[in-house]
């Protein structure tokens, strides 16, 4: 039987004030002697976040929308895992399983729980669960290596199980996306789809020439490999070392997470309130480190299904976001091989890596129209 713990946030005061101690005290680097981003975050960028900061942010307005909804900590594997369990008043709502990556949280799907479950067509409406990684946000950290993709979605299933869900859809981005294709092979009797943002696939030789997109695609993977992966080969080999830095410095936990929150996302996609509500999440709970770990649990496994090196079959109904911002961005073609049953495809006009966060429009549109086409009626 699963365990679960009523849970509510609340960040001691004290947890606040050294924060802002901290930030007053930083000592900051020399700008690069380059201008732009060609060497990283820009001075100017990082001062001015951390001075709003210090100054205007509201660590307090998060902390409500958390608590707004019902929280609880679940016994999975051994661990105790933060999850959000909304349940719609809407009778014969479908289950939907939520996952965040990084540098994103349960802070980056906490909004769309409204829409989701309280939809204008009830026949929309959505029962969801958002749990939190295990090592991130207030889920507990994993004391001991293993908790890769593959172990995560299992808990996920176990999760969904103790919920007394016994069909369900899952759904996700980033490490959501893999967590959520593994979920689907490890729960395929209960899995009714996933939507992934996007799919995790790559070429073929027996592919043939490429499109025009697609060859755009492979060429702005290659450029964000060759100008700013070192982020990801930190976590992979040495997130312990990384993580001194990041768990001690507000201010360089900022710059490293700001920089891909502000890279990935569309232009003007995200507010300083939004990169700091995921930035201030991961400082309260001492999170840079074991939350990096995932990556050296998995990441070369995920490399291989964006290359195309790998391809194992996800054979449940899929339904795909494609944002023009994001990388990468694979075709519908190349997600086939590995994702036989595609079931919907959306190719937007804007939005990037945060579509929570940055056209939550257009995304809870794409989740309901999807499983609109798997529901049991």
């Amino acid at each position: 039987m699963l365990r679960l713990q009523p849970f509510h946030v609340r960040v001691p005061d004290a947890a606040l004030t050294d924060l802002r101690s901290r930030l007053a005290r930083t000592r900051w680097p020399e700008p690069a002697p380059v201008l732009g981003w060609a060497q990283g975050v820009p001075l100017d960028v990082v001062r001015d976040l951390c001075q709003y900061w210090a100054e205007d942010y509201r660590w307090r307005a998060a902390e409500a929308r958390l608590n707004a909804v019902p929280q609880y900590l679940a016994r999975l594997g051994g661990l105790d895992v933060h999850v959000l369990h909304a349940r719609s008043p809407h009778p014969g709502a479908l289950p939907l399983v939520l996952t965040h990556g990084w540098p994103g949280s349960v802070l980056e799907l906490v909004d769309l729980v409204g829409p989701l479950t309280d939809p204008p067509d009830p026949a929309d409406a959505f029962d969801v669960v958002i749990p939190s990684l295990p090592g991130y946000g207030f889920s507990a950290k994993p004391s001991a290596p293993g908790w890769g993709v593959e172990r995560i979605a299992a808990a996920w299933a176990e999760l969904m199980a103790g919920l007394g869900y016994s069909r369900y859809g899952a759904a996700g981005s980033d490490w959501g996306t893999s967590v959520s294709s593994a979920l689907a092979v490890a729960d395929a009797e209960h899995v009714a789809g996933i939507h992934l943002i996007p799919p995790l696939a790559g070429p073929a030789p027996a592919d043939g020439e490429l499109t025009d997109a697609e060859r755009e695609a492979l060429v702005q993977a290659a450029e964000r490999g060759r100008s700013s992966s070192a982020y990801s080969e930190m976590h992979r080999t040495a997130p312990q070392t990384v993580g001194y830095a990041l768990v001690d410095s507000p201010a360089g936990l900022c710059a490293w997470m700001a920089e891909k929150l502000l890279a990935w996302s569309d232009t003007g996609g995200l507010s300083r309130d939004q990169i700091l509500d995921q930035v201030t999440l991961y400082w309260l709970t001492g999170t840079a480190a074991s939350s990096a770990r995932l990556y050296a649990e998995s990441i070369e496994r995920v490399a291989a299904w964006i290359s195309g090196a790998a391809a194992e079959p996800v054979t449940v109904p899929v339904g795909a976001s494609i944002f023009p911002a994001e990388v990468p961005r694979p075709s519908r073609r190349w997600a086939a091989r590995r994702f036989p049953d595609i079931r919907y495809w959306s190719e937007h006009d804007r939005g990037g890596h945060f579509p929570a966060l940055e056209v939550p429009d257009l995304l809870v549109r794409d989740l309901r129209a999807f499983f609109r086409t798997l529901r049991q009626r």
